[in-house]
């Protein structure tokens, strides 16, 4: 089959990857990279295996000169949606980078508009494709833990100075004109965690979310959260508590995990790894493929696929971001909760905390060893 032209905005930073994941995808013959759309153009190091790549500052006219049926998009998050939009009117497709846009309002513009265009839109939460999805809700409903008490997330990352200053929207609120940026912990970084637990319950949709409880903390010099804890309830009744920070004493891999009445199961969505601990049972172990989402794009248009993340099934996610938005700033950590190490700030003891989270389903501020 003819390999599908498709153009790449936002080519740097965290665009890399998909860059990357573009040329795999072009040398199995499934897409071809017609564009790039960068303020500064990419070199020929940096498009090593392309050929006749245009390139633009300006995506709608990328979009009329290459003709591209489709376009990722992964450039700073208030330009998510006139970028979409763009794309949509241009008769593009789109893989959209996580998280969609930085308002509620925003994101019903951008579902709206792409929904009167008639293009597909595939949001980027890459572990939404994970196969280990479907194999724990087969686990769920077979009742192997018994009855699902909660759902607790947890990630503990490391970030440093020059992540929050690499560029000027990094860890802003809103810019100084006012747009919204959201750029915390739990709405970038680490949405992947958010929306990840919210998969686990069934509730991705915004309907599916009853109550939201925050807790938004800072310890570096940033507008946006770093350290931060929130329980979503979900209209099956399920509390979702999601504990997550940038200033790690020991950064490790983010998990899930399910707790039911006889037992639990620890999903670490990275790398695709399930444990499966029950009572009258040994731990099992085990690890699962993943569908590529710009591949599941793909054969959405070539062979009617279901989409495995269309707007719609990221409106509870979105929920999130827009009460973290209208929320108050973050609480400023005080120094004596936190050190420097290096270029980097660490909250102590934030480790256990975010870990205790997950595990008793508690925000901080109901934990003895808050910061």
């Amino acid at each position: 089959m003819t390999p599908i032209p498709l153009v790449l905005a936002g080519a740097r930073g965290h665009g890399r990857w998909h860059l990357d994941n573009i040329r795999r995808l072009q040398r199995a013959g499934l897409v071809r990279l017609a564009g790039v759309c960068e303020l500064r153009p990419l070199d020929g190091r940096e498009l090593d295996g392309f050929d006749d790549v245009a390139q633009s500052a300006d995506l709608a006219t990328l979009l009329a000169d290459t003709g591209a049926h489709a376009a990722v998009i992964c450039t700073p998050i208030d330009t998510h949606t006139p970028l979409a939009l763009t794309a949509a009117r241009h008769g593009a497709h789109i893989l959209l980078e996580k998280p969609p846009a930085p308002s509620w309002r925003e994101f019903g513009r951008m579902a709206d508009g792409v929904g009167r265009a008639g293009t597909a839109c595939q949001i980027g939460f890459q572990s939404l494709g994970s196969h280990a999805l479907p194999a724990i809700a087969e686990l769920l409903a077979d009742g192997a833990i018994g009855e699902v008490r909660g759902i607790g997330a947890a990630g503990a990352w490391a970030r440093d100075e020059a992540y929050f200053r690499r560029s000027p929207w990094a860890g802003k609120r809103r810019l100084d004109d006012g747009t919204d940026v959201v750029d915390g912990v739990l709405t970038n970084p680490l949405a992947h965690a958010v929306a990840t637990a919210l998969a686990l319950d069934g509730s991705l949709h915004a309907d599916d979310v009853t109550a939201i409880e925050l807790d938004l903390a800072r310890a570096n010099d940033i507008e946006a959260d770093d350290t931060s804890c929130v329980r979503i309830t979900t209209a099956r009744g399920t509390p979702v508590t999601v504990a997550v920070t940038l200033c790690a004493e020991r950064p490790g891999e983010p998990y899930a995990v399910v707790h039911g009445s006889h037992g639990r199961i620890t999903f670490w969505y990275k790398q695709d790894r399930v444990l499966v601990q029950r009572a009258g049972h040994g731990p099992v172990e085990t690890v699962h493929g993943r569908t590529d989402l710009l591949e599941n794009l793909i054969a959405h248009l070539r062979d009617g696929d279901d989409l495995l993340v269309p707007p719609h099934r990221t409106g509870a996610f979105m929920r999130l971001v827009e009460a973290v938005r209208t929320a108050p700033d973050p609480r400023r950590l005080p120094e004596g909760s936190w050190y420097a190490d290096g270029n980097r700030r660490v909250v102590k003891g934030i480790d256990d905390l975010v870990r205790a989270s997950a595990g008793t389903l508690s925000l901080f501020a109901e934990l003895e060893s808050s910061p």
